[in-house]
């Protein structure tokens, strides 16, 4: 499948795959925020993921894919640092806001980054058309977030450090997104990236939380066993999708395509969550998905 992979970067059968992959990243990110966001502690809920993905992908590291080469393994610790700053904002972040609100501004912040990103780190660049999706796009997003900001009541005390850590995640998105890409292609086999990324990586925070799982009640800990291993589930495929994308085609198209997640993540906090929608609401998800669409068209 490695070799079907490779044999795809730079063609128009790769950008097709590309796109579906950065959309299925989108739908699957979305349903990721909303587990860690869940009725559980957002610090247990990630490290039950984490710990469930780590398991999962160490068969596949250790005796499945070719090992890393030498110079991964400084590639891979730069990814482990950037990620364990992207999972402290994150958990920051929904600690302290309503997930509509902070999602938002977290997958708002990041494209415009990486987008800027792969332009000085892959020589990619932005046409006058889609600038002008981006800024669709982004208008949509932030217009959503200031449009919960002022309708919902739910931890409104917390929501200005929550917004400033929304922000600083969203930073960091772009840049594990930049930096993972530079990774995915330094390697020979795309899935070697993948599955010791994600056995490297499961560790920092089962580590970080061990005071708080011996404060645990027996009966919280099956629950969020159990969403530990969903979300390991929906990680791989998200995760891997996006780092997929980004090897086949443009790091900052397939960045903007994934944070079409704010739709899905509205839908998901009216459906799921309880969280109110209405017409506004609408018209901003539909400014998102155009904002995308202009993107796609114009390159």
């Amino acid at each position: 499948m490695s070799e079907w992979l490779i044999s795809l970067e730079g063609t128009a059968a790769g950008h097709q795959l590309a796109l579906a992959l950065a959309l299925l990243a989108a739908l699957l990110h979305a349903v990721f925020g909303a587990l860690q966001k869940g009725r559980h502690d957002p610090w247990l809920s990630r490290a039950a993921i984490d710990t469930s993905y780590a398991l999962m992908a160490a068969p596949f590291a250790l005796f499945v894919v070719p090992w890393p080469e030498p110079h991964m393994w400084p590639i891979f610790a730069g990814a482990f640092v950037i990620h364990a700053g992207y999972k402290l904002a994150q958990a920051m972040t929904y600690q302290r806001g309503a997930y509509t609100v902070v999602y938002p501004v977290v997958r708002g912040t990041g494209p415009l980054f990486a987008v800027l990103g792969a332009g000085l780190i892959f020589g990619e660049h932005f046409n006058a058309g889609q600038w002008a999706g981006l800024a669709v796009l982004l208008s949509g997003i932030f217009g959503l977030a200031i449009y919960n900001l002022r309708t919902i009541t739910l931890a409104r005390e917390t929501l200005v450090s929550a917004l400033g850590f929304a922000v600083l995640t969203g930073a960091f998105v772009a840049l594990y997104t930049t930096y993972d890409a530079y990774g995915i292609r330094a390697t020979a086999d795309p899935f070697t990236f993948l599955a010791w990324f994600f056995f490297i990586d499961g560790w920092f925070m089962p580590v970080l939380t061990v005071r708080r799982w011996r404060g645990l009640a027996v009966a919280e800990f099956l629950p969020l066993a159990r969403r530990g291993v969903i979300g390991a589930v929906v990680a791989f495929f998200s995760f891997g999708s996006i780092m997929l994308a980004t090897r086949l085609d443009r790091v900052g198209e397939a960045a903007v395509l994934r944070e079409t997640s704010t739709v899905f993540a509205a839908l998901i906090g009216w459906l799921i969550l309880g969280e109110k929608t209405g017409p506004r609401r609408v018209a901003l998800m539909a400014l998102i998905a155009a904002g995308a669409v202009i993107v796609e068209m114009a390159g």
